[in-house]
């Protein structure tokens, strides 16, 4: 077989990669739970660095639980434009959005890594390169997610809110204290196409290393 030539698996999968699209409006229609659980065995399969294996994820589907973490998210959104001086109108508009985009998905997927599961050691260069793993790691489970659920049919859409006050986002869902919450992910089947999508060329953003030279520039 040439191995230049892509093979049919090879051109399935570049396709699903270029036409997975964020969505952030879902149908009515709920997701079987056990369509959920194919999404996450498939996120269980990442890339794992030390194969610690570091990702956690809470699955919630129960409207008012939904409810309480967007209002809870919501106020420290508003307080933190607030405090950056933004128009309280603009404001609220990114409050309204973001309750909006998460009580209206079927299922909202909050993804943790817990440190509980990473290597340890004395000093803080080692410690600080074992967490930022732990980071890739769970961002590579997210990323098989966002891949199986679009194989699926469903639409789905990362949002990174939960960086910006994990403390709200694990009280609201009573997660375990070791729980470091990354990410929601949003899922549900799709109401749209989602906007269309552009990429740089990665010409721009690659380089090969020459042999004795270091980099080509």
């Amino acid at each position: 077989m040439d191995a230049s030539v892509p093979t049919d698996i090879a051109l399935v999968l570049a396709a699903l990669i270029r036409s997975r699209r964020s969505i952030r409006r879902y149908l009515e229609r709920p997701v079987p739970p056990g369509t959920v659980d194919r999404l996450l065995a498939a996120a269980g399969w990442a890339p794992s660095l030390h194969n610690r294996q570091p990702w956690r994820f809470r699955i919630v589907t129960d409207e008012g639980t939904k409810a309480h973490l967007a209002t809870a998210m919501g106020a420290r959104l508003r307080a933190d434009r607030a405090a950056d001086g933004d128009e309280a109108a603009d404001i609220e508009r990114d409050v309204a959005r973001s309750y909006a985009r998460i009580t209206g998905a079927p299922v909202v997927i909050l993804v943790a890594l817990t440190r509980a599961a990473i290597d340890t050691y004395p000093d803080q260069r080692r410690s600080h390169a074992e967490y930022l793993m732990a980071v890739q790691s769970t961002a590579m489970a997210v990323q098989n997610l966002l891949l199986a659920a679009h194989a699926e049919g469903l639409g789905a859409c990362w949002m990174c809110a939960p960086l910006f006050c994990p403390e709200i986002a694990r009280a609201a869902l009573a997660l375990p204290e070791d729980w470091e919450p990354q990410a929601l992910v949003t899922l549900g089947w799709p109401a749209g196409r989602g906007k269309p999508a552009s990429r740089r060329p990665v010409g721009g953003m690659a380089d090969r290393a020459v042999p004795g030279q270091g980099a080509r520039r």
